[in-house]
Parts: structure tokens; C-alpha cells; sequence
């Protein structure tokens, strides 16, 4: 069963940061999206670690699916899942391009719901001085609202639905604002202002197909 709920009712309430770190002496960033859900965290926890449930929302996905084993999402990233503390917390290494990064999903009980936190971590590499946050920070906004359409009706996402809303003018206004507000959570996290809001311009053409290369690794 596939849903053709507008997403566009499921729209705000999203948490950005980035935030500066480091990784064996070398500097990382780590781009922060959060969203509170209705759903009881057993029910997120599921729909972030069954592998037949996961397609329903983002992409499917196959391998030796516990910890310490690999993992690959079609036609995305691969990698190893690095801790698996059901129901609160997977930690698994970011694949793709020829690039390591590192993801956390971190669950909490709030507000009768449920709090999500995804932490993105990667180098400071060309990549990142070119586009910034918005790069996979966009791509996690995308796949986290179709989490929250997934959750709320317990159908699967329609993709091709999906892909069409999100080249709609309500869509290219979604990806838009998110680029936006990547750019000043990059600003809140010490970015010189004028770089941020140059690597956002950058993004926010990607995402709304006006061109660039952002190569989206977040969704």
C-alpha cells in the first residue's frame, strides 16, 4: 500500500545545527536535523532498522544488518553499522563518493511522541568549503519528512508521488526554505556569514534544479 499524503501538510517543526568537532586530530563538521514525531519510539525505531519497513519511507536497503555488520542503501551509501542500542540509538559510517562520514540517529520519549536527532559528521574536505551543510542537510530534511508521512499513516511513501510534489512550486519552496535555513545554522555555528550564505545559494540551485553539483549524500 502506497499513500499519496501531501506532504506538504507535514511541513515544519524541523531542528537544524552544525556544530564544530574533530575526528583522530583532523577537523569535522557535524550537521544536526531534528523532528519530534507522534509515534512512540518503538514505533520510530522500527521504522528506522527493519529492513522491510525502511523502503517504505527512504530507500532499501540490504546486507548483514546487525552490529558490526555492513550494510548498502540502493543506489546510495553503504557501510558498517557501528552500534545498534535498540531503541534509542544506530551508529553507522557514511560511504559514498569515495568519502567516509558518520551517522547517528539518536531516539528519546517527549512529549507523548517521540524526539529524533540525526548527526551527521564529516572532514572538512573540498566538498564541505564548496556547499556546507545543506549538502546532506537538505537530503535528511527530505527523507525525514517522508519518515513523518510514513509514520502518521503506516503506508508506504509513493516515490514517484513524492518525487512529484517535490519538483512542484510547493515542493522547490520546501528544499528552498531548508537550504535557507541550513545556511543560517551554518552562520549560528561560526560560519563568516558571507561564505555561508554563498555555499547556500550553491545548494539551494542544486535542490531546485537551477544547477550546481551538490552532490547530495543525505537522501
Amino acid at each position: 500500500m502506497t499513500t499519496q499524503a501531501d506532504p506538504s501538510t507535514y511541513i515544519g517543526g524541523a531542528r537544524r545545527e552544525v556544530r564544530a568537532s574533530s575526528r583522530e586530530g583532523q577537523p569535522t563538521k557535524i550537521v544536526i536535523a531534528g523532528r519530534h514525531f507522534e509515534a512512540p519510539a518503538s514505533d520510530v525505531w522500527e521504522a528506522i532498522s527493519d529492513p522491510e519497513r525502511i523502503p517504505r519511507w527512504f530507500l532499501p536497503v540490504t546486507g548483514d544488518l546487525r552490529e558490526g555488520g555492513h550494510y548498502q542503501l540502493q543506489g546510495n551509501a553503504g557501510g558498517t553499522i557501528q552500534r545498534c542500542e535498540a531503541p534509542q540509538l544506530l551508529a553507522v559510517t557514511w560511504e559514498i563518493f569515495g568519502a567516509t562520514s558518520w551517522v547517528e540517529v539518536e531516539l528519546a520519549e517527549h512529549d507523548g511522541g517521540t524526539r529524533l536527532e540525526l548527526r551527521h559528521e564529516q572532514h572538512i574536505d573540498p566538498h564541505w568549503e564548496q556547499f556546507g551543510p545543506g549538502a546532506v542537510g537538505v537530503g535528511w530534511d527530505l527523507a525525514l519528512l517522508g519518515m513523518a508521512i510514513h509514520l502518521d499513516t503506516d503506508a508506504a511513501v509513493d516515490p514517484e508521488g513524492f518525487q512529484t510534489w517535490s519538483t512542484s512550486p510547493a515542493g522547490i519552496e520546501f528544499v528552498a526554505d531548508c537550504a535557507r535555513g541550513w545556511q543560517e545554522a551554518d552562520i549560528d555555528g561560526g560560519e563568516d556569514p558571507e561564505l555561508a550564505r554563498r555555499k547556500g545559494a550553491q545548494v539551494e540551485a542544486f535542490f531546485t534544479g537551477a544547477g550546481g553539483d551538490g552532490r547530495s549524500t543525505g537522501e
